[in-house]
């Protein structure tokens, strides 16, 4: 893969299972040029149909109810076929790639898959997020790692996010990040009330 740089993108990447089914997920991603690394956690569903299927695809959206759904149970998202790979994107992408996975390395505790991307497709504007939808992306990340974080850095950065969704979230916002604050909750940590 190409030198990369250590600019993160926050995406979702949609996996199949083997009998066709559709996994989304959200993770980091970096992108040099034409491929992508991609690098799951073991175990995970999303290592599993890497692993067995070598395609994927990555999905842009500004829809954080997918980040958040990801996280706590909530994922049945409408997709549609890919055009170039045995695929399938999020409805709501505003864009998406479709990859072609050449290298694996089967590390512990992430593995590493990098993508060629065959085709990208651009479906609406990004029109930017607002602070409340980086909090729900912050928040998501966070809960993602809950059982590696102290209980009072969890709650200081909720407390510290809080501020963006109650200044500049939609409704949207404010459904993901009542399913981040309900998961962290049902994890054992207060955090509703400051």
């Amino acid at each position: 893969m190409a030198q990369l740089n250590n600019k993160i993108d926050e995406v979702i990447v949609t996996t199949l299972s083997a009998n066709g089914e559709a996994h989304s997920a959200p993770m980091g991603i970096t992108r040099s040029n034409e491929q992508v690394l991609i690098q799951p956690f073991k175990p995970s569903t999303t290592y599993e149909n890497l692993k067995r299927h070598r395609q994927c695809t990555i999905n842009y959206t500004d829809d954080v109810r997918v980040f958040a759904g990801a996280l706590t149970g909530r994922r049945t998202w409408s997709t549609l076929p890919c055009q170039q790979i045995e695929g399938q994107y999020l409805k709501q992408a505003l864009a998406h790639l479709e990859l072609e996975l050449v290298i694996f390395e089967d590390s512990d505790p992430r593995a590493s898959f990098t993508g060629t991307i065959i085709n990208e497709v651009m479906h609406a504007p990004f029109r930017g997020f607002n602070r409340a939808q980086n909090a729900v992306i912050e928040a998501a990340v966070l809960t993602s790692r809950l059982s590696m974080l102290p209980e009072d850095k969890v709650k200081q950065e909720i407390s510290y996010l809080r501020l963006a969704i109650e200044k500049t979230a939609g409704d949207r916002e404010r459904e993901a990040w009542s399913w981040l604050i309900e998961k962290i909750e049902d994890y054992g940590i207060e955090v509703a009330h400051d």
